[in-house]
């Protein structure tokens, strides 16, 4: 019955991949109702938490957009990239990184992939070079930013075995960061040069050229700086909460928790967007940020539930079987976290289903964090949506997804800073933690 009801809940995930969107949580519901009502398996709680620290989140980062503060990043990006335009491959990735760490979503990438595409090609870059690495790094701060779905599902579940968000973050933000800058040193010559690129050089006699600099300016108001600088002190305020957790009030000799913590002071800056700044409700309710987030909740809800479902009910079985294996070499479970993210498309849904998993096995949680980049599987499979937006962005054409699949542009940057990340991971967490 194990192996036929693990089937299912792999078809499960598998149908609700390929359907994407909320598809990935519907397919879970039904994977649950195969579960209880044929298996007779008891449900587990759904991850409520987790899921109202996401909306929360998402609703802060929704109405940002919304009172024009993604465009004034984005502004704020172009300037630097075109003031620095030979360091290209570098700057792109940090620029990516840095945005993702503050929005806590990977969607910002949208925003700068054509400016970075277009830089490239004005300074006779290869634009798979900065591009490539710019998509990996906005993965990789998933795992590093405080106010991401990811971090926030990892801290509750961490937080009541005594590790919190400065624990997390003390070693996800050098390793990832890291790692980015070697894997970028590392790709820097990937590839013949643009002028060299037999791709180029067809598409150049087709007529291609470089997009012309649109001199039409985005008016950025003072609104929208502030609802900028609102965010961040948001962000600062998370981390500074988690630090000193006796500044956060007290109810029975007991702090509140970071889970309301988290959800307490997005929803307020939510409401500062809207009051102060001016962020039209409608606008934030049908902008990209909200949508994204509310599929990542709707996929949370139902593949995450499904899975702790399936985990409890088998854990007599599933720990014995592969205890031994994960305390001698706990590396081993970095292996499931990569292949269930690169099955499930997301970050948030990869942590709660498997790393409550992780600890009922006994891993250490230190080690846990130190695996924590390895959710960022979902670049292995090209479908992941900033990548098929910066193949179509790179209009050169050095971009692209190979005759087998798999060898397509984000496959070496993408796996050179899952094995670095991982690598200083371990490191730190065994100094730090």
């Amino acid at each position: 019955m194990l192996f036929v009801q693990f089937a299912i809940v792999l078809l499960a995930i598998l149908v609700g991949a390929r359907i994407g969107g909320i598809g990935l949580g519907a397919m879970g519901g039904v994977g649950l109702a195969i579960m209880t009502f044929i298996f007779n398996l008891e449900p587990t709680s759904p991850p409520i938490n987790v899921m109202l620290m996401i909306v929360a989140v998402v609703t802060a980062a929704s109405t940002l957009q919304a009172a024009g503060g993604m465009d004034y990043l984005v502004k704020l990006a172009e300037r630097a990239l075109r003031k620095k335009p030979d360091l290209i491959t570098f700057m792109a990735p940090v620029i990516t990184y840095t945005f993702t760490f503050f929005a806590g979503t990977g969607h910002v990438a949208y925003s700068l992939l054509p400016v970075i595409s277009e830089v490239s090609h004005e300074q006779k870059v290869r634009p798979e070079r900065p591009l490539s690495i710019a998509v990996i790094a906005s993965q990789q701060a998933i795992v590093a930013s405080p106010i991401s779905a990811a971090t926030v599902a990892l801290v509750g579940i961490l937080s009541p075995h005594g590790f919190t968000l400065p624990n997390i973050l003390s070693v996800t933000i050098p390793a990832t960061l890291i790692a980015i800058l070697f894997t970028a040193f590392m790709i820097r010559k990937k590839g013949p040069e643009l002028e060299d690129d037999p791709e180029y050089q067809k598409r150049l006699q087709e007529g291609i050229k470089p997009l012309s600099k649109d001199d039409t300016e985005t008016e950025i108001t003072s609104s929208a700086k502030l609802s900028v600088g609102l965010f961040l002190l948001a962000a600062v305020a998370v981390v500074f909460f988690g630090t000193f957790e006796g500044l956060r009030p007290a109810f029975d000799g007991e702090p509140m928790s970071m889970p309301h913590t988290i959800q307490i002071i997005m929803l307020t800056v939510a409401a500062l967007h809207l009051l102060v700044c001016k962020a039209e409700v409608d606008v934030a309710a049908n902008g990209s940020v909200f949508r994204a987030g509310f599929v990542a909740v709707v996929a949370i809800f139902g593949i995450a539930w499904l899975g702790d479902t399936f985990f409890e009910a088998h854990m007599d079985v599933i720990e014995p079987a592969v205890e031994g294996m994960v305390t001698t070499a706990p590396w081993v479970f970095a292996f499931a976290l990569f292949i269930m993210s690169i099955l499930l498309n997301s970050q948030a849904a990869t942590t709660t289903t498997l790393m409550p998993l992780g600890l009922a096995l006994g891993i250490n949680p230190a080690f846990l964090i130190a695996m924590f980049p390895a959710v960022n599987g979902y670049f292995f499979l090209p479908n992941y949506g900033p990548i098929i937006a910066a193949i179509g962005f790179d209009r050169t054409g050095t971009t692209k997804i190979g005759k087998f699949v798999f060898n397509h542009s984000f496959m070496i940057p993408g796996l050179l800073t899952i094995v670095g990340s991982l690598v200083l991971g371990f490191l730190l967490s065994s100094i730090i933690l």
